[in-house]
């Protein structure tokens, strides 16, 4: 459980440790607790987790077991496709003026549904309905610079990686995300998880 420490973690601190928990994850030693009533009412005073995560609604993706953290540690955002919103923006800043977390994650991952509807969309190969079409609005201008003549897989492995970068980019372009950056107190990093074997590969 995370609690208020003397010295907040830095961003690469926090980087790092959920490298460290997504280790554990893959060696089968992942420590994620059973909650005593006492940690419970700790908790109930206020929340003090060390990083926010952007990640993808995925019932396969649960941002606290493929990181090994535990109650309290981490602000999870999920939303299909990981994209953008007004109200995703508002929840990230949220975590920033009032949690303080000094990373924000933007967790996408292999095979999202959301992705490859929106590579269809862009295509003219599918249509889907109004609310499900707007979702997918927000994925297909990150798709843009997409290599021609890709096989199928190598498509969607590139679409998913450019969708978080997207996002990524968002973030960063909104008044909040440079004046957070500017005060070098945050970072905004990316990764994608592999479903096929758990493991979390961070983008450069």
């Amino acid at each position: 459980m995370a609690a208020p420490d003397s010295r907040a973690p830095t961003a690469d601190e926090v980087l790092a440790r959920l490298k460290d928990g997504n280790e554990r994850f893959l060696r089968g030693e992942a420590r994620f607790p059973t909650v005593q009533k006492e940690v419970l009412a700790n908790m109930a005073r206020a929340q003090h987790p060390y990083a926010t995560v952007l990640g993808c609604s995925d019932s396969r993706v649960p941002p606290e077991l493929i990181f090994d953290a535990g109650f309290g540690e981490l602000f999870v955002i999920r939303v299909a496709g990981n994209v953008i919103s007004p109200e995703v923006m508002g929840s990230m800043q949220y975590a920033a003026v009032h949690l303080k977390t000094p990373l924000v994650l933007v967790l996408g991952h292999e095979g999202c549904g959301a992705v490859a509807a929106a590579l269809a969309a862009r295509r003219g190969a599918s249509r889907e309905r109004s609310r499900i079409a707007g979702l997918l609005d927000n994925i297909v201008p990150g798709l843009q610079d997409l290599a021609e003549g890709l096989s199928p897989e190598d498509e969607m492995n590139h679409a998913v990686d450019a969708n978080v970068r997207w996002s990524i980019h968002q973030l960063l372009e909104t008044p909040e995300g440079k004046q957070r950056l500017e005060e070098g107190v945050m970072k905004v990093a990316g990764a994608v998880y592999e479903i096929r074997n758990g493991r979390v590969r961070f983008l450069d």
